[in-house]
């Protein structure tokens, strides 16, 4: 982003990641807005004008008011100290006429970006709307950056783009604890989006000393070894990778679980055995790790020199 010579004046459209918690129309965590401070304040003192667009929850498609962007946009404005417009769409006409009606230094924040269907259907046509409304696209959002979405992947292909400020020092950072790295490594890997975290397996499970997995990973492994996981997220189509990568020898995984209704409303504890047996009741699924394996992963955890950490154990 800084090798563009002169922002004065030009439209920059940044995608960020500002998938927060809301409550009562409130942010409740505001860290991944202030980690994108140094590259909006970059582009405040270059007189950009600043058009920020990112998505929150998971509406797929749908208008869902408690996963508007006007919260954020408001907490985002205190932050930088600088009034910042609200838009209700993140595409079409009224979006194009407070565009061209920016002034230098203007920041305008668009509705939430997955309320068009579009998004997640990386729609050509749509990409390639949103590149019509700036000059240069900034991608600040590394925790997204491998979904093949439009405001993502798409836009790139119709307008000079650029990463930012947070996205660059998280490549940094994460290239010298690949290439760099001390010994023991351990990585802790989790989370419910599965086909994402596959491949990232492969690449610890060569170069990690210790994995630790919990979350959809550990679900679909137990589910293709033979385990019965009841309602558990799992991932049909992934089960033979979950299985071969969750039988390395460098892989520890859940010695107990928590398990339970999906409400919350009843839970229990389950040790697991070597053998494959029945983890999760009719109705229950398998909700979090439980405390012998918190223990057993916070020894490996105390042990490591370096720590990589990517995805939640429940």
């Amino acid at each position: 982003m800084k090798q563009i010579r002169n922002l004065k004046g030009k439209r920059v459209l940044v995608r960020v990641d500002f998938n927060v918690p809301l409550k009562k129309g409130k942010v409740l965590d505001d860290f991944r807005l202030r980690a994108t401070l140094p590259t909006l304040t970059y582009l405040q003192e270059k007189q950009a004008n600043i058009i920020i667009m990112t998505h929150v929850g998971r509406p797929k498609g749908s208008v869902i008011p408690s996963l508007r962007t006007a919260p954020i946009a408001k907490a985002l404005s205190q932050l930088l100290n600088k009034n910042i417009t609200n838009l209700k769409q993140s595409t079409g006409h009224s979006v194009k006429k407070a565009i061209d009606s920016m002034n230098e230094g203007d920041i305008l924040f668009l509705e939430n970006i997955q309320f068009d269907k579009r998004e997640i259907e990386n729609d050509p046509e749509f990409a390639k709307e949103l590149a019509s409304y700036c000059d240069y696209f900034v991608l600040d959002c590394f925790g997204q950056s491998h979904r093949e979405y439009a405001s993502i992947v798409g836009i790139e292909k119709y307008v000079k783009s650029y990463v930012g400020v947070l996205m660059q020092k998280e490549i940094t950072t994460l290239t010298k604890l690949i290439t760099k790295s001390k010994h023991p490594l351990v990585t802790v890997l989790g989370g419910a989006k599965l086909e994402t975290k596959i491949p990232v397996m492969k690449s610890f499970a060569k170069m990690a000393d210790t994995v630790l997995l919990g979350g959809a990973l550990v679900n679909t492994y137990f589910k293709a070894a033979g385990y019965r996981v009841g309602d558990s997220l799992v991932n049909k189509e992934l089960q033979k990778e979950a299985l071969t990568y969750g039988k390395k020898r460098n892989v520890v995984l859940p010695v107990d679980l928590v398990v339970g209704t999906l409400d919350g409303t009843s839970y229990r504890l389950v040790d697991i055995k070597k053998t494959p047996h029945q983890i999760c009741k009719k109705g229950e699924a398998i909700l979090d790790i439980g405390p012998k394996t918190i223990q057993l992963f916070a020894t490996h955890i105390k042990s490591a020199q370096t720590l990589i950490w990517n995805g939640a154990m429940g």
